[in-house]
């Protein structure tokens, strides 16, 4: 790979990265209600790609059973996700996407897997478990339930989207956002109360976190990711954007103060291990099920 090419994807991971701590950020210390905070999001992403929403797609109801996966409810689950978990843990869970794909790709559209990745998907969950599970308690994390839920919904919706003749990456950011932002503004108004004043009194902290959301992630980061796609094999890129839980990790543990303990590091060394395994075997069928939602909507 170009030394250009790598270090757009460093900065793509790093974005994301960033972006996750931001999230937390937001939902945990500000207090925003995280479905309304990705309502926010998604409006804005489809008030700034407003051009992109042509052409448009021919089959829309399958377009928006994808946005409902891969936007409202996979982002929705997330935020609610990061209010109740570790950015780093949460950073780690996120990656069990990878091999959700895998074993989809292995149901729905006739996929083999031999022995190294059914052995990749088994350290990757195991890996979560550890960090997940509370020997005290003898329960798993609320939280990292939810950011699993979240990456299983982000996988499911790139199943559906091998339905759908490709679409360029603004397009497809273009219409998710349209489609999410109604659903999850609504349920917002259902279950969470002070979205608006809680979003108001964030001041510039929150709304720059929301910008940056939208254009950083959504515009940039994706589209870019997406062009990397375009130039390189999936089985090289995968791989490479496990760069993104390593941000997640440090600038959670640095910048939010979370607790660097030994479940975080071996549960996370076993899973991204896991992860890799799998990234770095090629999928004949679904070669993106290497990258887990990422083709889909990139990380969050």
């Amino acid at each position: 790979m170009p030394l250009r090419d790598f270090g757009l994807l460093f900065l793509v991971c790093f974005v994301w990265g960033v972006n996750l701590v931001m999230t937390r950020w937001v939902v945990s210390d500000f207090h925003v209600p995280p479905l309304f905070f990705a309502a926010v999001r998604f409006l804005g992403v489809a008030a700034f790609l407003i051009p992109f929403l042509r052409p448009v797609p021919k089959n829309l109801f399958t377009l928006f059973i994808i946005s409902m996966l891969i936007g409202c409810l996979n982002f929705g689950l997330l935020f609610v996700g990061l209010a109740n978990a570790d950015v780093s843990a949460a950073a780690v869970t996120g990656q069990l996407g990878v091999p959700m794909s895998t074993i989809m790709s292995m149901v729905f559209l006739g996929e083999k897997i031999r022995w190294r990745r059914g052995l990749g998907i088994a350290l990757a969950f195991a890996g979560v478990v550890v960090i997940a599970f509370d020997p005290n308690s003898f329960s798993l994390s609320y939280g990292l339930f939810l950011v699993f839920l979240a990456a299983v919904l982000g996988s499911a919706g790139g199943i559906v989207m091998k339905r759908m003749a490709p679409m360029g990456a603004l397009n497809l950011q273009a219409w998710v956002g349209l489609f999410s932002f109604a659903p999850l503004f609504a349920i917002s108004l259902i279950l969470e109360t002070g979205q608006f004043s809680a979003y108001a009194g964030g001041g510039w902290p929150v709304w720059l976190a929301s910008l940056f959301a939208i254009l950083g992630v959504s515009v940039f980061a994706h589209s870019a990711f997406y062009t990397l796609v375009k130039r390189h094999e999936v089985s090289m890129l995968s791989p490479l954007t496990l760069m993104t839980p390593l941000w997640g990790v440090l600038f959670g543990v640095t910048l939010l103060g979370e607790p660097f303990t030994w479940k975080l590091v071996i549960g996370g060394a076993v899973s991204l291990a896991g992860v890799f395994l799998i990234a770095a075997r090629r999928n004949t069928v679904m070669p993106e099920a290497a990258l887990g939602k990422k083709m889909a909507s990139g990380d969050s």
